[in-house]
């Protein structure tokens, strides 16, 4: 099966797409061409989609193909142009997203085409297993590869039905894979340097979009964190409702989710995380894993929530006794880096 022009306009990710717009030369700097024009206006409208929506996603408009297909490569040079993290990961996400929920209601042949171009091995089976129909078979190392990030025992190597190399999946499951590989390629084509190819116009437009969209916190909270957790660099608001947790004292529901986000933003996974909760009167695992893993973006919408701001932890009582290290900061995650960085210098 081929793909056809509005499949690719679905999937402007592919090599097909990639050809089809290599075919057309297009020419960014052409700013007085009409349809360059509109081509740029969509791009840009594409990136800003995945900065307003929550959780993120670009649209999909069906039969425009001369605009969708080559507005994701320009797309593609604006977000790796505005050389911020924020802008590039959420960016992926969202197509990826957008993706995920196109290939849920894709037919089984054209899913397949798709996830092929990825060089995955998989195929519709047709046997029962374990008395239940799965909709796909998927090579072992391709099912391990995309699920590195998944917390849920679900898609632990252990709980799959496994026969002969092959890892069995769902439709909506096998979906969920390909849209982690869709993001991790989009990030991966993202780091490149492109300013010197970008008109003047179009990274003053950029960044409008970034001071528009990505406050300086935000910046800061989407860097890297170390990959050792350092405790004692933890602001006094999330050591007390860490010390409270541990304790079994009672802790508000914002109090949970401040606590909750922060752990899972900073490295632990969300067993880890359960884990803290044991010691409340009222543990339900079922119930505080569920939660755990909609915070961590494992569940639901597939987005990772972080802290509430410092400001909203201030109004709900939840900011207590800080110190020297928490001012001018407006976010724990930002005061966690500042406390890492100033115990680094000190050491």
């Amino acid at each position: 099966m081929t793909l056809s022009r509005a499949d690719i306009a679905k999937y402007p990710f592919l090599a097909d797409a990639a050809e089809e717009v290599k075919r057309e030369d297009l020419d960014i700097q052409s700013l007085d061409n009409p349809e360059v024009g509109l081509i740029i206006e969509r791009a840009i409208e594409r990136i800003e989609e995945a900065l307003k929506n929550n959780p993120p996603r670009v649209s999909y408009r069906e039969r425009e193909e001369d605009v969708e297909i080559p507005s994701f490569p320009v797309a593609m040079i604006l977000a790796a142009a505005s050389e911020s993290n924020y802008i590039k990961r959420r960016y992926a996400l969202a197509e990826a997203m957008r993706a995920y929920d196109l290939l849920r209601e894709e037919k089984r042949e054209k899913f397949l085409e798709v996830a092929r171009a990825f060089n995955w091995r998989i195929r519709c089976p047709e046997d029962l297993i374990g008395g239940r129909r799965f909709e796909f078979a998927i090579f072992f190392v391709d099912y391990l590869r995309n699920t590195r990030s998944f917390h849920e025992s679900r898609f632990k190597l252990v709980n799959r039905p496994m026969l002969k190399g092959e890892i069995f999946l769902t439709k909506r499951e096998a979906a969920r894979l390909l849209r982690e590989e869709i993001r991790r390629r989009i990030e991966e084509r993202l780091e490149v340097d492109v300013r010197s190819i970008i008109p003047e116009i179009l990274k003053n437009r950029i960044e409008n979009l970034k001071r528009k969209y990505v406050s300086h916190e935000e910046k800061v909270i989407f860097e890297e964190f170390p990959k050792k957790i350092k405790m004692e660099a933890f602001p006094p608001c999330i050591s007390q409702l860490l010390a409270a947790a541990k304790a079994g004292r009672h802790i508000s529901h914002l109090g949970r989710f401040t606590l909750s986000s922060f752990l899972l933003n900073v490295g632990m996974s969300p067993s880890e995380v359960v884990d803290i909760f044991r010691s409340s009167s009222d543990f339900n695992e079922r119930l505080t894993r569920y939660q755990v893993e909609h915070i961590a973006g494992v569940r639901g919408s597939g987005t990772r929530y972080i802290p509430p701001s410092c400001e909203t932890l201030k109004t709900h009582g939840l900011c207590l006794e800080p110190d020297d290290l928490c001012r001018g900061i407006k976010h724990p995650l930002a005061g966690y880096r500042r406390r890492i960085r100033t115990f680094k210098k000190e050491s």
